[in-house]
């Protein structure tokens, strides 16, 4: 599914549509329709408690109401080895499947202050102890 940029992605700004394509329940690829920019999504609800309240400018935006359908997912920047990867928990994107809108929310860090702009994936890898 195709999905209209609502509200411009800092830093990719010219990215004015997008498509998703599943990895696999973790990974999503997301793929840029204006250029050649793509970037690995996080299902961020398989690795960790993650609740927010859209804030109601981009519940209007999206236009988001009680019933719609709306994926949550994060971005994440790939690195070797994978233990350094890091996530964006702070400005996660809201897809609104029903309409096919996506916008990329920038929460207020003082009411998140458990939500980093690049968190290492090895917090959240099951380590056994010796």
């Amino acid at each position: 599914m195709v999905f209209n940029v609502k509200a411009p992605i800092p830093g990719f700004e010219i990215i004015k549509e997008v498509e998703l394509e599943k990895i696999d329940d973790f990974f999503v690829k997301l793929i840029s329709k204006s250029d050649t920019t793509t970037f690995t999504l996080i299902n961020p609800f398989m690795i960790k408690n993650y609740e927010f309240k859209v804030p109601e400018y981009f519940k209007s935006l999206l236009d988001i109401k009680e019933d719609t359908n709306i994926l949550i997912l994060n971005i994440m920047i790939i690195a070797t080895p994978i233990e350094t990867s890091t996530i964006n928990f702070i400005a996660p994107l809201i897809f609104n499947t029903d309409n096919g809108t996506v916008a990329q929310v920038l929460l207020d860090a003082n009411l998140y202050p458990d939500f980093g702009l690049m968190e290492s994936v090895s917090n959240f890898l099951n380590k056994e102890e010796k």
